[in-house]
């Protein structure tokens, strides 16, 4: 089974990054806004805010 990394179009609250992630290993998209939610604000904010950038111009829509 070949599972390419994408942005989701249906699963999407701000470009689809996250839900992408949710959709290619099959976990809840909810919980994952949640988690990167909160090591965003306890790693400082600025790295987090990085990372989902780079990911939203790299990663591909489905």
């Amino acid at each position: 089974m070949n599972k390419e990394l994408h942005k989701s179009r249906t699963d999407r609250f701000f470009s689809g990054v996250i839900g992408g992630f949710a959709e290619t290993y099959g976990l809840d998209s909810t919980l994952l806004r949640i988690i990167y939610t909160a090591l965003t604000l306890f790693t400082g904010f600025i790295p987090g805010v990085i990372i989902y950038v780079v990911a939203m111009m790299v990663m591909p829509e489905n």
